[in-house]
């Protein structure tokens, strides 16, 4: 076992160079799959693109206008962490980095890794510490999970009959229950130095890491999260824009509807846009391209959508709440690049100069 470990390493550059091809290789396999897809659905297609002929532009402002206050609201959510890790931040730096690690976590594989990374690192470069950095991500999932439990929660209640042959009220409830347990959890993070300990210790023996004693590392874990002290007031209203988020979001998915014309199946709508979402949770595809689009479409016909106009109405949607975001984030994330890069010439430059004057 110390030989393969020798051999094989996290940080080996041969494990990561396989792990890219891995990436790739699987990527073009669901690509292939989609192409499949689509081509074998061609007479749903054509009749959306019939849909899309018919499409009522004017619906199209309030469906941007609601997709921008959601992605402002998601951006809330982390900031009013932030102030209750007492460490605020001005709502311009939030939103920009909300919007850069939102469209890197949904165009990479295993994008919500690289998209937290970069979250912590830009928090990190304007000065806040790193512990308080961590939790303000962690709760802001454990916000967006809960949030998006208690639609999902509304959204059976509302199809109670259908929704409890398809088992959903089971595994609704127990959602539910889980995402208040972690909200619970929030309000105590000390908390987190138990599962810290058990985590280290598979760690150490399946890695060698940490070298630390579980103890240790669960002491160190709970002396850092002390200074995290949210109020129930702080976490309730960073809920609330979590809730924001995800119901702004779903008015767009309405919006589209209308905007091809097509009439809203009020009754499933709640259930099939909460599926959706916790379908593109799944590390299947980034941003859950092409899961979310099946899923949501499939859940909205099950509940009396037209089949053409709904797929129409959901291509909309995607088009209005995934590629522009993902647009608009990468842009975002380029001009901070962008200032970064000169920021760092500016700090470096007098020194450059002389360096080339003497040369």
């Amino acid at each position: 076992m110390r030989a393969l470990k020798a051999v094989i390493s996290p940080t080996d550059p041969r494990l990561r160079m396989a792990m890219r091809m891995a990436r790739f290789v699987i990527g073009l396999g669901l690509a292939a799959l989609a192409v499949v897809v689509l081509l074998g659905r061609k007479g749903e297609l054509s009749g959306s693109a019939e849909s899309f002929r018919h499409i009522r532009l004017w619906w199209l402002g309030p469906s941007l206008l609601v997709e921008a206050v959601s992605m402002v609201c998601f951006a809330r959510t982390l900031g009013r962490l932030l102030s209750e890790g007492h460490h605020p931040l001005r709502p311009g730096p939030v939103l920009a980095i909300s919007l850069a690690s939102n469209a890197i976590a949904n165009s990479l594989p295993a994008g919500p890794a690289f998209g937290a990374a970069y979250s912590y690192r830009r928090m990190r470069e304007l000065g806040v510490p790193e512990i308080v950095a961590g939790w303000a991500m962690f709760a802001s999932g454990v916000l967006a999970a809960a949030s998006l439990a208690a639609m999902a929660a509304v959204g059976v209640a509302a199809a109670l009959d259908q929704s409890t042959d398809l088992d959903l009220f089971g595994v609704t409830l127990g959602t539910v229950v889980v995402a208040m347990a972690l909200v619970e959890l929030l309000r105590r993070p000390a908390r987190v130095a138990l599962p810290a300990a058990a985590a280290s210790r598979v760690s150490r023996r399946l890695f060698g890491f940490p070298r630390s004693e579980p103890d240790q590392v669960a002491e160190m874990v709970r002396s850092r999260l002390d200074v995290v002290t949210p109020s129930w007031s702080g976490l309730s209203a960073a809920f609330g824009w979590a809730l924001g988020n995800w119901g702004f979001d779903l008015s767009c998915l309405i919006f589209a509807f209308l905007a091809v014309d097509a009439a809203v199946p009020w009754r499933g709508i709640l259930l099939a846009y909460g599926a959706a979402q916790l379908a593109s949770n799944l590390p299947i595809t980034p941003g859950g391209l092409g899961v979310v689009e099946g899923s949501l479409t499939i859940g909205l016909v099950a509940y009396g959508g037209a089949e053409a106009s709904t797929v129409a109405a959901v291509l909309v949607y995607r088009v209005l709440s995934f590629w522009l975001p993902l647009l608009v984030g990468w842009s975002v994330a380029g001009v901070l690049a962008l200032k970064a890069r000169r920021a760092e010439v500016r700090a470096a430059g007098p020194g450059v100069r002389v360096v080339e004057v003497s040369g």
